[in-house]
């Protein structure tokens, strides 16, 4: 994951919460099922299940 996502802009009319930045989980997850996310010099993974869920684990 080398490039950074872009929030994916919504019809506000889409959103109840229309002010909160929204990313899509599959361009943050480009090539595969899983993505390393960093907070604070600590790792968490991403990752989507076969069932279409989303897990993170640290």
């Amino acid at each position: 994951m080398n490039a950074m996502a872009q929030p994916t802009r919504m019809d506000p009319a889409e959103s109840a919460a229309a002010d909160i930045v929204t990313y899509d989980v599959r361009d943050l997850i480009a090539t595969g099922v899983q993505a390393r996310l960093v907070l604070d010099g600590q790792p968490y993974f991403l990752r989507i299940t076969r069932a279409g869920k989303l897990i993170l684990t640290k």
